[in-house]
């Protein structure tokens, strides 16, 4: 019996001083990870909505065009860079951090499609003030569309790039999806695991394997950029991550595709895996989805050949 409370202690010490060593770690990696301040950017203002301070940029003149950014480790309105200056010629442009990303504020909520539509709505409304074209990248896009079937008065025209497949929408959360958010969620071993996937050799080979079709392409300067956000806010960033993990996020589009009458257009990477096959699932369900495809290209289009894509929004636009 003393053995064993022997151990039991022993076991507990030796606990206590690897949680002691992973929080700091932890807290290491929060503020070294903001020793570039590559997110630094003109014409930034904020938003202050009922869950928290949105960051948004303005600039440029013409009718509204709101930029809406894909969801993922370090995802912010910077994904739009490549491509803003040039939009701004001709629209009064306007880029978002979504709620959890980028220099908005990251709450310790459950982030749902509900709570993104109705930030986009209220966006519109108290900041845009008059009706937009959208354009969204990747699951974005179903945020983009559940707002429009909550209120149509206050977007236009909606562009959608490489959008997720609508059966992987109708996933609910498991049991093994709460488990695993909840693990993320814990202090200190979750923000570990948070630390592991957004560290920048992660997303580094998240540009290189899924995100472009050239990793040739791929600069230090946009992985510096994605890295700082990821960990921005600290460890409250890892909030986002864990609802989209535990598929939080999900919600069937199918109806709000069918009844729309909001001129959609998807554009897919070329390479862009089953892009081509998940347009078509749309057009399926409402025919008037005009589709366009961007060569040599995989999930973002818009930064890997600007050119190009900008020549499919003035099409579209």
């Amino acid at each position: 019996m003393k053995k064993n409370g022997h151990r039991l202690l022993t076991l507990a010490a030796l606990l206590g001083t690897a949680a002691g060593v992973i929080h700091i770690a932890n807290r290491f990696i929060d503020a070294t990870s903001q020793f570039k301040d590559m997110l630094e950017q003109s014409h930034s203002k904020t938003y202050d909505w009922r869950f928290g301070k949105i960051h948004y940029t303005k600039q440029g003149q013409g009718s509204p065009l709101l930029l809406i950014h894909d969801i993922m480790p370090g995802a912010s309105g910077y994904e739009w860079n490549a491509v803003t200056k040039e939009l701004a010629t001709e629209h009064t442009v306007y880029t978002i951090d979504l709620l959890g990303c980028g220099r908005s504020e990251k709450p310790e909520i459950t982030y749902t499609n509900f709570v993104f539509a109705q930030l986009l709505c209220d966006f519109a409304k108290n900041v845009i003030k008059e009706e937009t074209d959208v354009i969204a990248s990747g699951f974005s896009g179903s945020f983009a569309l559940m707002a429009y079937r909550n209120n149509s008065d206050y977007f236009r025209k909606i562009m959608l790039i490489n959008p997720p497949s609508l059966n992987s929408l109708k996933q609910a959360p498991c049991e093994d999806n709460k488990l695993f958010k909840h693990i993320i969620e814990l202090p200190i071993f979750g923000t570990l695991i948070y630390h592991m996937v957004s560290a920048r050799e992660s997303i580094s080979s998240m540009f290189m394997e899924n995100l472009f079709y050239n990793p040739f392409h791929v600069t230090d300067t946009l992985v510096d950029t994605y890295y700082e956000a990821a960990h921005k806010g600290g460890s409250n960033a890892k909030y986002l991550y864990s609802s989209y993990i535990g598929k939080y996020l999900n919600i069937s589009i199918n109806n709000a595709i069918a009844s729309s009458d909001a001129c959609i257009y998807i554009i897919s990477g070329e390479k862009e895996s089953s892009g081509s096959l998940i347009a078509e699932e749309y057009q399926k369900l409402n025919s008037s989805i005009e589709a366009a495809i961007i060569p040599e290209t995989k999930h973002l289009p818009h930064i890997e050949d600007p050119e190009h894509f900008l020549e499919q929004v003035s099409i579209f636009l």
